[in-house]
């Protein structure tokens, strides 16, 4: 039997203020509507998070969710009303106000408090830092960059291979499987 997945909301890396809580994929039909990419645990929460910006904080986007739609959520954006404006944003990814977001309980992390933490293991080695957060539909997974080696090497997020999540001290606590970081 797998030890139980650790729970995350889909969150991209951002800086401490705001996370990235989707993307826009394109344009859905020829009115203005976005193709929206929810990193969210509820996709349909990330309207709920609003009013969205995009990167620089150039534009503020008021959400709102139409449907349902092939490998998202079809959504009107303020100020989008054509095809070609929402064509424009294609690849634009939206961030929220880390204040508008729910407080999560003690075993619950953002993607984006892990992104840059430091993993060592039990007996306190550096294997290295977390890159990235991925998600292939099986679990989990902490992309880690660990010195001295070409590319990354990819830790499963579950409770019995990381016991420990420190986010004040900015650490995470692993037992690797052996051989992972040979």
């Amino acid at each position: 039997m797998a030890p139980p997945a650790r729970p995350l909301l889909r969150a991209a890396p951002m800086p401490r203020e705001r996370v990235c809580v989707g993307a826009i994929a394109g344009a859905y039909g020829v009115r203005g509507e976005v193709r929206l990419k929810s990193f969210c645990a509820e996709s349909g929460a990330i309207a709920d998070y609003g009013p969205l910006e995009t990167e620089d904080g150039g534009r503020r986007f008021e959400v709102t969710l139409t449907r349902p739609a092939s490998g998202g959520l079809a959504a009107r954006l303020s100020g989008v009303s054509s095809k070609e404006e929402a064509d424009a944003l294609r690849g634009t990814r939206l961030y929220a106000d880390r204040d508008r977001l729910p407080v999560l309980p003690d075993d619950e992390f953002y993607h984006a408090d892990l992104i840059g933490l430091e993993m060592r293991d039990a007996d306190g080695n550096s294997l290295g830092r977390v890159r990235a957060v991925l998600d292939h539909g099986a679990g989990d997974l902490l992309e880690v960059e660990a010195p001295g080696r070409q590319g990354s090497v990819l830790v499963p997020f579950t409770r019995e291979i990381v016991p420990t999540v420190d986010l004040r001290a900015g650490l995470i606590i692993a037992d690797p499987p052996e051989g992972l970081f040979d």
